[in-house]
């Protein structure tokens, strides 16, 4: 996979889909806030892509997961069970398109959904 198609399939397309079938969870909002800090994330690796370090893309990681902190608290705490295990795979299928590989959760010393 590339970084152009893991950002064609972020987890908010599923959470659109979700919130058209009247789930609650999500509005147009909290969707666009999160498309927008995984869009960053997405833009950040792909300037490192080919030079990164591990400590570089472990930054971007711990950037795009205190992004979400913050949004999932402004917009009540929107981000469940099901949501967090979307976005850990999203984060970590880019830390390893920019060559990061780890069998440890990446999100896990930063992430509070």
């Amino acid at each position: 996979m590339t970084f152009d198609e893991l950002s064609k399939n972020k987890p908010t397309l599923e959470w659109k889909q979700r919130m058209d079938e009247n789930e609650d969870l999500f509005t147009n909002e909290n969707i666009n806030a999160t498309n927008e800090i995984l869009d960053s994330y997405i833009h950040s690796l792909k300037e490192l892509r080919g030079n990164s370090t591990k400590d570089e893309v472990v930054e971007c990681v711990k950037k795009v997961v205190i992004s979400l902190n913050e949004l999932n608290e402004h917009y009540d705490y929107f981000i469940e069970t099901m949501e967090r295990e979307e976005l850990y795979e999203f984060i970590t299928e880019a830390a390893r398109i920019a060559g990061f590989e780890s069998d440890d959760d990446i999100t896990e010393e930063w992430r509070e959904w």
